[in-house]
């Protein structure tokens, strides 16, 4: 799965645009005269926002519930607002914001972790009512291993490090088409 540049730019403006109405206290945007048929398909995505490089909120959602444009609307408003990480993004951190979008691939259950490849993949660690995920770019950007990236799937779930031993444990690969604002330049 990819998207054209001129799909990125179409994302990358609603993401921008939503944040900007929803740290100015404005009411959620709408994806407006989107014509692309690829933009209204349903997927799950992600999107990041960092402050001089440092992560500033991620939200997304896994499932492909809604049209990619409508989802990355409300996930960028989310992202600036809701991380329980953070506090809401101000007014005044909004020009120092750098904007990445992930749009999600469906999800493998894996059986053996050896089929984990750092750079490539995503993960999704369940085990009843918990969960964590990380997408793909995250080992890379902290320099983990395969066995590292699971263990800090598993803490992002609020299991113990070792959790995706457990037979109860479910693991999930994705893979994520990633670009941020310098990819459109």
């Amino acid at each position: 799965f990819s998207l054209t540049k001129e799909q990125c730019r179409k994302l990358m403006e609603l993401a921008k645009r939503s944040v900007y109405a929803a740290v100015h206290g404005k009411g959620p945007v709408q994806p407006g005269d989107i014509r692309d048929s690829e933009l209204w398909t349903e997927r799950g995505a992600f999107v990041t926002l960092r402050k001089r490089h440092y992560l500033r909120g991620c939200i997304g959602y896994t499932s492909p519930v809604k049209p990619l444009c409508e989802t990355v609307v409300e996930v960028a408003r989310l992202a600036a607002l809701r991380d329980p990480r953070f506090p809401p993004v101000s007014e005044k951190e909004f020009d120092d914001l750098e904007f990445e979008i992930s749009v999600l691939s469906h999800f493998r259950h894996i059986l053996n972790p050896d089929e984990i490849q750092v750079g490539k993949h995503g993960l999704l660690v369940k085990r009843g009512p918990r969960e964590g995920i990380l997408l793909p770019q995250v080992p890379v950007e902290q320099g983990w291993d395969r066995l590292t990236f699971l263990k800090n799937a598993c803490l992002k779930a609020g299991l113990p490090p070792d959790a995706w031993k457990d037979e109860d444990t479910d693991i999930f690969v994705f893979t994520a088409f990633v670009f941020g604002e310098n990819d459109l330049k």
